[in-house]
């Protein structure tokens, strides 16, 4: 089993980088139907076709709903790319585009949010820059401090620990063999 999986994952990278796909599309779907098909094309090639299936939950306790998520990640060539999503369910079809740049060994996110009466298409945000680099700038030592400080500790109580554990009995062999003195 295992050397099937490595197999296709061996055709998939063979296959990717013979077709000059460089970069990547993530697309992430969040929808309320019950079973439908997912279709999606780049620049009108078919790139991904699977079903989408939700689960029944009730919000508050009491509302019926039907919840589902599908994520998946796709090789595309860098470039400017047409991606049209269309989502067939037993209430119609649903189906919008959207244009995308892809960057050279890069992944774009794509959310799709699907409901019985509409698709729409976003592409998620880049992370801040700020936050990463203000994380990063940060010393280990400020990070870290507390877990060294809680390692530190245990190691010295553990070190006592053994320690009286090893002596407390001789000292109570050495007391009882002393006589009391008249």
């Amino acid at each position: 089993m295992l050397g099937l999986f490595l197999l296709a994952a061996l055709l998939m990278a063979l296959y990717t980088a013979s077709s000059g796909k460089d970069a990547s599309l993530r697309l992430k779907v969040q929808h309320s139907l019950r079973s439908a098909q997912l279709s999606l094309w780049v620049d009108g090639d078919l790139a991904y076709s699977g079903s989408l299936v939700g689960n029944a939950k009730k919000k508050f306790g009491l509302i019926p709903s039907v919840q589902g998520s599908l994520s998946e990640t796709l090789p595309v060539a860098s470039g400017i790319h047409q991606i049209k999503v269309q989502i067939v369910s037993d209430s119609g079809v649903r189906e919008n585009t959207i244009s995308g740049d892809f960057a050279h060994n890069r992944q774009r996110t794509l959310s799709v949010s699907a409901s019985r009466t509409d698709v729409s298409l976003n592409w998620q945000a880049k992370e801040a820059v700020g936050t990463e680099l203000s994380s990063s700038s940060k010393g280990w030592f400020s990070r870290y401090a507390g877990t060294l400080m809680m390692t530190v500790a245990g190691s010295i109580i553990s070190a006592l620990t053994g320690f009286a554990l090893k002596e407390l009995p001789k000292q109570i062999v050495s007391r009882q063999g002393e006589a009391p003195k008249a």
